[in-house]
């Protein structure tokens, strides 16, 4: 336990005894709170889904009706009650990959084909997730879910025209990011329970590294160690050629390159165990190639290795992330959602959402959320050509209900489609199930200020061995009438990393056991969490708890971005023998479009599975 009270760490507020269903409670409550976040009232923030606080993401009520039909509880003949709606495409997610389906569609067929939406969740958006945070009469944004456009590779005509397409310039991002972090580095935070005490060094990879090894709690030996390890120019594989050592490297975790080849102490491998890499990968399951063509690892320096292209994407972020992408992509789809049906990437910032449109009779698209698919069904023959095909079940307010479709696009996780189209071969169904999503929580911290941060000279800590692995200043940006902190006595969201893991299992085995160790987790522990956790890296510059947060969201996804392959976990196959490819082959008027589906957790991509889930849906109906 930690010397810290719940008192001392402002778990009195009635912030940590709330009901946290739907995180609809936690405005009512933190509303309640003494000087606490002045948020709207339960009811009102119901129908405004980015102002819930508490645990959001993958909320409680979100997902139960999946794992019930995970485990068999729609198996066999599925009663559900007729709707009498039809559908020329019924769409399984509203994500990006979901509603940039529904887009293409339009553009293939006309604007008046009838489209509905099913999600599960009570916000469009998948992944892409917006929080909405009010403090003294302002708004606060901040990003739950997917972060920015940006991969490691360029984006695809098809993306890039549909970004076009939204009004979105990605070559004019500069001129939205403010300076107002200038000057302010990162930070380590030491643990004692790794280290020989709690401290927060500065200077992460800015400080020579002598000295900031020097500052921090360790022991002699493991301070001499990883001084070498940063420092020496070795070349620890002199007996290979560079193509040969890229060729091993590939084949050994980074963890395992560190203690065999550079003789790293195992007492050293703490400090190693925060770094977390694309996808979640750590220092166990990270190939060290991979590690090695980041070029901020360690182990490396003295080492010809053969050059690599590389190329990426350009860069763009959002207040609330690629939240606004879902957005421009509503605002074309839905009449009525937003004022305009022309947002572009300034004008959709700071947009009210009618949530109340999104499932409006009278328009040709229609979202429909708090719904889960359970069944998705052909009628009759899979190969009958038939406007009414495919028969959907889906859950709402607890009642099985179906509508039929003319097509049907799964845009939601891998994993669950087997259990919702049963139909499938069991081929497909294998590789299906193949990937292990990468759970991983964005927590969003509004405190009152950031001085503390200011006076340490930081902007983002990283934790090895953390409940979060890392903190950040959130980004600070100027567009669109949206204008973040500029000083340190303004409001500002402290961004909170969380990936769960069992170092020493495979990366797969990690991602699961990780997922149910979040699942099951409630939100006092939670809480706790972050704000001893908080106390604990800044309390020394003067942060208070119980004092200086005014509000905590939780975007908690057990399955959250899409698994992608490495060298060291997965087989070496073509790319037609994956399984991401051989999951998502068409079956009959049932097509898969998701960032599962292209094997990387990139938006995208998610864009491209989309459009061409679009295409296999015109084809499997002799369109084109």
């Amino acid at each position: 336990m930690s010397e810290w009270s719940d008192r001392e760490l402002g778990l009195h507020l009635p912030i940590a005894r709330r009901n946290f269903i739907g995180g609809v409670a936690a405005g009512a409550a933190l509303a309640a709170a003494p000087g606490a976040l002045a948020q709207p009232s339960a009811a009102a923030a119901a129908d405004y889904p980015p102002r819930l606080t508490g645990l959001r993401g993958q909320y409680p009520g979100s997902f139960e009706t999946a794992h019930m039909a995970r485990d068999g509880a729609y198996g066999g003949a599925l009663p559900a009650e007729d709707s009498g709606e039809h559908y020329d495409l019924v769409i399984v997610g509203g994500g990006i990959s979901g509603l940039a389906a529904a887009h293409f569609y339009r553009q293939a067929l006309g604007d008046d084909r009838r489209i509905l939406i099913l999600d599960n969740h009570d916000d469009f958006g998948g992944h892409a997730k917006r929080n909405e945070f009010t403090y003294e009469g302002r708004t606060i944004l901040a990003y739950g879910g997917t972060m920015s456009i940006e991969s490691p590779f360029p984006y695809s005509f098809t993306s890039k025209k549909l970004m076009a397409d939204l009004g979105v310039d990605l070559s004019s991002y500069h001129r939205y990011e403010t300076k107002a972090y200038d000057g302010l580095g990162s930070a380590t935070f030491f643990d004692r329970e790794h280290f020989l005490a709690d401290k927060l060094v500065t200077g992460t990879g800015t400080k020579p590294w002598p000295q900031f090894f020097a500052e921090a709690p360790l022991t002699s030996a493991v301070r001499a160690d990883l001084t070498r390890l940063y420092t020496e120019k070795v070349n620890y594989l002199p007996d290979l050629t560079p193509d040969a050592r890229a060729e091993y490297l590939r084949h050994i975790s980074y963890q395992d390159y560190l203690l065999k080849h550079a003789k790293m102490l195992p007492e050293s491998l703490p400090y190693f165990l925060g770094h977390y890499f694309r996808n979640n990968k750590r220092v166990d399951t990270l190939p060290a190639w991979e590690a090695a063509l980041g070029g901020r690892m360690p182990g490396f320096a003295g080492m010809d290795l053969p050059r690599q292209i590389t190329a990426e994407a350009q860069h763009f972020h959002w207040p609330d992330g690629n939240a606004t992408v879902a957005r421009l992509l509503v605002s074309r789809l839905v009449p009525g959602v937003f004022a305009s049906a022309t947002l572009d990437q300034e004008s959709v910032v700071l947009a009210p959402a009618r949530y109340a449109a999104l499932d409006n009779p009278a328009n040709p698209t229609r979202i429909r959320l708090s719904s889960m698919v359970i069944r998705a069904e052909h009628i009759g023959k899979v190969a009958r050509q038939t406007e009414k095909a495919v028969r959907v079940v889906y859950v709402k307010d607890g009642k099985p209900v179906s509508v039929t479709g003319a097509n049907v696009i799964m845009a939601c996780f891998n994993m669950v489609i087997p259990f919702i189209v049963p139909e499938l071969p069991a081929a497909q169904k294998e590789a299906l199930h193949y990937a292990s999503k990468v759970p991983m929580q964005y927590t969003n911290v509004l405190v009152k200020n950031w001085r503390p941060w200011a006076k340490l000279g930081v902007k983002s800590i990283s934790a090895p061995n953390g409940y979060h692995i890392g903190a950040s200043l959130d980004t600070p940006m100027n567009i669109g009438g949206y204008a973040s902190a500029l000083t340190p006595d303004e409001p500002v969201v402290i961004h909170m990393v969380r990936n769960p893991n069992q170092p020493g299992l495979p990366r797969k085995e990690q991602n699961r056991i990780g997922r149910a160790a979040m699942q099951a987790e409630e939100y006092p522990a939670i809480e706790r969490e972050i704000r001893l956790q908080l106390q604990r890296m800044l309390g020394g510059a003067g942060f208070n708890a119980a004092r200086d947060i005014a509000g905590i969201t939780v975007n908690r996804w057990p399955h959250g971005y899409a698994y992608t392959y490495d060298t060291l976990g997965d087989p070496d196959v073509p790319d037609e023998q994956r399984p991401h490819v051989i999951g998502r082959q068409t079956f009959g008027r049932i097509a898969i479009a998701n960032a599962d589906a292209s094997g990387s957790a990139f938006t995208n991509t998610a864009i491209d599975m989309g459009e061409r889930a679009v295409q296999e849906c015109l084809i499997s109906r002799g369109l084109i």
